[in-house]
């Protein structure tokens, strides 16, 4: 069983580009929530993006 990936509204997280959380997010995900990524760093709950 494959596990939901929860996705992530976090806009200023460096990796936000390159995250699937976030393109899930801006894909419109009705679940999501903030990562602790910011401008310098991601947030360590990186997904590199399928897409």
């Amino acid at each position: 069983m494959e596990e939901k990936i929860l996705a992530c509204n976090n806009k200023t997280c460096i990796k936000k580009d390159e995250c699937e959380r976030y393109r899930l997010y801006k894909a419109g995900a009705k679940e999501y929530k903030a990562n602790g990524g910011n401008e310098k760093k991601g947030c360590g709950k990186f997904i590199k993006s399928t897409k």
